[in-house]
């Protein structure tokens, strides 16, 4: 059997899990995980962003009447993302397949160090063939830190796994020129070069709910992931074997090409954009490895750290001659660096009582000037 190695996240909104019913479907849902599972089984590497904890907690509560409050909402996502999340489990459970829950709030993406080490933990679990379950924190998120929709919270977790594809499952066959429950003749458009405003009118802009089938926040979600260079794809959940076909590259649904050439291009706008919060200087040995092999930078080539700076913070490399060569993030802070500077990779545990990996600074992380 052929290997895969990409990437994809796969998002189910409520619609879809319930297909329209007040509580979550569990016939379509194992049929979503039969999906998932040969896909798995065949090396892709998945992560599913589900939304329905809201909906399961007022099945299972037997829909109990609560006063129209935020906490009540609250309180149904708390009741009813356990439920969400032993269902997935008992599916996956079947195929001998183990997933992990994460829960995210934009708190967890915009502060850098979480940002970090929200991408560590995700890498972790698809290193070990654990697929990762993601929504958002619904029951302690106030409005100030929420995503506020699922499409959004996907398109960041794409970026955080740096995902090649993001499918977007809806009940609807994906974005028409018109809105297909007012015009029958309205045609499905296959391919979006490029998401323009007459794109965005078409999904019905972004102040309403009035969109083609809540296409909106996807047509945003699609934005900001294409520009990281991750294809969208906005196409029908409940069509037969809809993901596998998507994930061997068959047309379905509505395709939001990737726009690669934006791709470093962003990170390097957010590297260079960012105050530098420290120095690392490195020894010829390491300046040679960056610039000459393109290697990342191990603790063992640095010889001074200066700065006061949390991990994930941008700093500047000096060579021995004191010329900045690169700015990067590294994925220790200083007071560790200090500690492991010039020291083996696999010393670093033993140093700190932790360890984030052999590398001080990612090649990933690092722009060479």
């Amino acid at each position: 059997m052929q290997h895969h190695h990409k990437t994809i996240v796969v998002k189910f909104g409520t619609s879809t899990l319930t297909q329209g019913s007040p509580k979550l479907n569990l016939a379509y849902m194992m049929e979503i995980v039969r999906q998932l599972a040969q896909l798995h089984q065949a090396g892709f590497r998945l992560v599913i962003v589900t939304s329905g904890a809201i909906a399961a907690g007022r099945h299972y509560l037997n829909h109990p009447q609560l006063p129209p409050t935020v906490a009540s909402k609250q309180l149904l996502a708390a009741v009813g993302q356990s439920q969400l999340i032993q269902t997935w489990e008992k599916l996956f459970a079947i195929y001998d397949i183990h997933i992990g829950q994460i829960l995210l709030t934009r708190a967890d993406i915009e502060d850098r160090e979480r940002f970090l080490n929200a991408r560590d933990t995700l890498h972790a679990l698809l290193d070990n063939h654990i697929i990762p379950v993601i929504n958002e924190n619904d029951a302690v998120a106030t409005a100030e830190i929420k995503v506020g929709d699922n499409d959004n919270l996907s398109a960041l977790v794409a970026i955080l796994v740096q995902a090649e594809q993001l499918y977007l499952l809806t009940d609807q066959q994906g974005l028409y020129e018109s809105d297909p429950r007012k015009n029958p003749d309205a045609k499905l458009i296959p391919v979006v070069e490029q998401i323009t405003d007459h794109i965005r009118s078409i999904a019905g802009g972004s102040g309403t709910n009035l969109g083609t089938g809540g296409m909106s926040t996807k047509i945003i979600a699609a934005d900001v992931a294409t520009r990281s260079g991750i294809e969208t794809i906005i196409a029908p959940g409940s069509r037969p074997d809809v993901i596998v076909d998507l994930a061997y590259d068959k047309p379905i649904g509505t395709k939001f090409i990737a726009h690669h050439s934006d791709r470093l291009e962003s990170r390097k706008q957010w590297l260079f954009a960012a105050p530098s919060a420290g120095v690392l200087t490195i020894d010829q040995g390491a300046e040679n490895a960056m610039l000459v092999q393109n290697k990342s930078l191990l603790p063992a080539g640095i010889t001074a750290v200066e700065g006061r700076f949390s991990r994930g913070e941008v700093v500047k490399i000096k060579n021995t001659l004191g010329k900045v060569i690169a700015l990067g993030m590294p994925r220790y802070n200083s007071d560790a660096l200090e500690l492991i500077k010039g020291k083996k990779s696999q010393d670093i545990e033993q140093i700190l009582g932790y360890e984030y990996g052999a590398v001080a600074l990612h090649r990933d992380d690092m722009i060479v000037l």
